[in-house]
C-alpha cells in the first residue's frame, strides 16, 4: 500500500507519498486548493503509479480547508483519513523544522506506521451537516445575545442614560431572539424529515431533562446515531470528557481518578445543565443523587456520576430503539427501569 500524507492550507496544500521504510518519501507542494488544484494532483499520483485502491490518504482536520478536498478524493474512490492534528504532533518529537512539505511527510509516515488505527471517513448525510452548521450558528447567536445583554444591563445602570445606544442594544437583542427561535424550528423541521432520526429524537427527548439541543448535539457527534458510541455509553462518556481516568504507579504516585480537560464543549455543558435539572425536579434522578452523596461524594463527583448515567440511558434507548418508561398511572413521572439482575 502508498501512504500519501496532505498537509492542508486554506490556498494551497502539500503532499508525500510513503511506500515503505526503504524508499525516500516524495513530496511536492504548491497544490491549489480548488477543483484544477486537485486535477493536477491527480495527475501528480497517477505519474507515481498511485492507485485509489492501493492507497491510504491522512490529512489533518483543518475544519473548512480540507473539506472540499476530502469529498472530492472518496467521490474518486479514495480511502482517506481524517486525523486530529494533536495525534499527528505527539506521534513525533516537537523539535526540527516546520514546513508545509515536512508536514506532509510527517502526516504520511503517521499514516504507515498507525495503519491498524486508521478509521476511514465516510462523508456525514446532508441533513446532518446541515444541523451541525445550525447548531454553530445558534451557539454564536446566543453568545451575542449574552453580550449584548450585559452590555445593556451595564449601561442602565450609569448615572447619565443615553436612549438611542440603550434601544440599540435592545432591537439587537429582539433579533437575535427571533434569529434563535429560527433556527431551533428549522432544527425540529430538518429532523422531522428523516423518520428515523425523528422516531429516535423523540424516544431521546422522552428523557427526563433531554431535550432538542441535546439530542441534535448527540446526533452530530455519532453522525446520525451511525457509530459505536451511539450505543457504546463509555466510549460516549471517554469522547465528551465525562469519563474518569484513573492515575497511579506503585505506592507513590496516586491521584483522584479526574475526567479529561478537552472534549465537545457544548455538549458537555448540554449534559450538565441536564443533570443538574434532573437532581433538581426529577425524583429517581434525586435519589440517586442523595445515595451518591451518603457515600461521601462531592458535589462534582455526583453531577459526573449523573452525566454518564443520563448518557448510559440515551446509548440504550438508541440501540434497543424503545422509548424511555413511563411509570403506568402517571404520565407525568417518568422510570427507567433496568434489565440488570442486579437492580430486579
Amino acid at each position: 500500500m502508498n501512504f500519501i500524507g496532505i498537509d492542508v492550507s486554506a490556498e494551497n496544500f502539500a503532499a508525500s507519498i510513503f511506500s515503505s521504510v526503504n524508499k525516500p518519501i516524495i513530496s511536492e507542494e504548491g497544490f491549489d486548493n480548488n477543483p484544477s488544484g486537485f486535477e493536477n494532483f491527480l495527475s501528480w499520483l497517477q505519474k507515481h503509479g498511485i492507485l485509489p485502491e492501493y492507497s491510504v490518504i491522512c490529512m489533518e482536520a483543518t475544519g473548512v480547508y480540507g473539506e472540499n478536498l476530502s469529498y472530492w478524493l472518496v467521490a474518486r474512490g479514495f480511502k482517506t483519513v481524517i486525523e486530529h492534528p494533536l495525534k499527528v504532533k505527539r506521534a513525533f518529537l516537537s523539535k526540527g523544522h516546520k514546513t508545509d512539505k515536512i508536514d506532509s511527510k510527517k502526516i504520511a509516515e503517521y499514516a504507515y506506521r498507525h495503519v491498524d488505527k486508521l478509521k476511514f471517513w465516510t462523508p456525514p448525510e446532508k441533513i446532518v451537516e446541515q444541523i451541525k452548521v445550525l447548531l454553530s450558528t445558534r451557539e454564536q447567536f446566543v453568545k451575542q445575545r449574552t453580550a449584548n445583554n450585559n452590555a445593556l444591563k451595564a449601561l442602565k445602570r450609569k448615572k447619565i442614560q443615553t436612549p438611542l445606544a440603550n434601544r440599540l442594544y435592545q432591537q439587537t437583542i429582539n433579533r437575535l431572539d427571533k434569529q434563535i427561535e429560527q433556527i431551533e424550528k428549522e432544527l425540529r423541521n430538518l429532523i422531522d424529515k428523516d423518520s428515523f432520526f425523528k422516531k429516535t429524537v423523540n424516544n431521546l427527548e422522552a428523557i427526563p431533562g433531554v431535550g432538542l439541543l441535546l439530542t441534535a448535539n448527540f446526533l452530530v457527534a455519532t453522525n446520525g446515531f451511525t457509530t459505536e458510541m451511539a450505543t457504546n455509553y463509555k466510549k460516549a462518556a471517554a469522547f465528551l470528557g465525562v469519563c474518569p481516568y484513573q492515575y497511579e504507579s506503585g505506592t507513590s504516585k496516586y491521584r483522584n481518578p479526574t475526567s479529561v480537560k478537552y472534549g465537545p464543549s457544548r455538549m458537555r455543558k448540554l449534559l450538565h445543565l441536564a443533570s443538574r435539572s434532573n437532581m433538581a425536579h426529577n425524583s429517581s434522578f434525586c435519589l440517586y443523587a442523595s445515595i451518591k452523596s451518603s457515600q461521601g461524594k462531592n458535589n462534582r463527583i455526583i453531577l459526573n456520576n449523573m452525566c454518564n448515567k443520563l448518557l448510559k440511558i440515551m446509548c440504550a434507548i438508541i440501540r434497543t430503539g424503545n422509548p424511555y418508561v413511563i411509570r403506568t398511572g402517571n404520565p407525568y413521572v417518568y422510570n427507567h427501569v433496568s434489565k440488570h439482575p442486579k437492580f430486579a
